[in-house]
């Protein structure tokens, strides 16, 4: 069995497929299909929601990450025992519903559009709030580090330890410990406030330039890498991502962030809203 193949990467949220199996989601019904529109949490790296919607008629109560083994076992969510895309395995969107549908019935599949446009905004929004905080904390790096896509020291990707995306909304929490003051980084003299209003400069700079998103893929495979593109003023930003997004950042309207030092200094959280016009 081939791979689901996926359209929301375009931004779709509606199309229309052959059920091409059914697996059981606990006592509920895991319903795949050639190709979707429907964005599934992740398993490995679960920051964006699953999108919700109807497929067949029927509400999705949860859109879930599938992988069927060479032997033709399937396994769902936190279940997987193989790394995404590991090869040899087929990789599956499965729409979780309560009651079953044939399969072989050719369906209309259609993700709630107003939801997919709120997480968008906030997933597109979190990534251009990590590279301004790049830009903002490149002074607090003794050593030479691993640079982003715009030539600034990257924290976000050496200090990263969750990503939570919400509609209009996004939390990141960094960890400031032993293994990233090897790497060179330095928490002395972090002002969160100081930084948080370079950030925001930052921010409202790149929503008034109306900047260019895109996502690139390779192919429409659920496990192809994708690459999160956005043309800002410094040049182009880039980052690998699964997720879906907005198509310019004048569509965000405004971008703030706030920054939040733990007690002890081991760890920064970044929340990130946004107010959309």
């Amino acid at each position: 069995m081939n791979s689901t193949l996926v359209t929301f990467p375009g931004g779709l949220t509606r199309g229309r497929s052959a059920i091409v199996e059914a697996v059981p989601v606990g006592d509920r019904h895991g319903l795949v299909v050639a190709e979707t529109p429907f964005h599934p949490l992740d398993h490995t790296w679960p920051d964006q929601p699953a999108d919700r919607g109807t497929i067949g008629g029927l509400p999705v109560v949860d859109c879930v990450t599938g992988a069927r083994s060479k032997a033709g076992e399937v396994f769902v969510g936190a279940d997987i025992p193989v790394r995404r895309g590991a090869e040899e395995w087929a990789w599956l969107v499965v729409h979780v519903t309560e009651a079953p549908l044939p399969v072989g019935a050719e369906v209309d599949l259609e993700a709630d559009a107003d939801f997919r446009a709120a997480l968008s905004a906030g997933h597109t929004a979190c990534h251009l709030a990590a590279f301004a905080l790049n830009a903002a904390l490149a002074g607090h790096w003794r050593k030479e580090a691993r640079t982003d896509a715009l030539g600034h020291p990257d924290f976000d990707q050496s200090a990263i330890t969750s990503s939570r995306i919400a509609p209009h909304a996004s939390q990141d929490v960094y960890r400031l410990g032993k293994s990233l003051r090897k790497k060179g980084f330095s928490a002395e003299g972090l002002d969160p406030e100081k930084a948080a209003r370079e950030v925001n400069e930052r921010l409202a700079a790149w929503v008034a330039a109306d900047a260019p998103v895109r996502v690139v893929a390779p192919d429409a495979g659920l496990t192809a890498r994708r690459t999160w593109h956005c043309s800002l003023p410094e040049g182009e930003a880039s980052i690998p991502c699964g997720g879906t997004h907005v198509r310019g950042t004048a569509e965000l309207g405004r971008v703030e962030v706030a920054l939040t030092l733990s007690p002890e200094e081991q760890t920064l959280t970044m929340r990130t809203t946004v107010s959309m016009c």
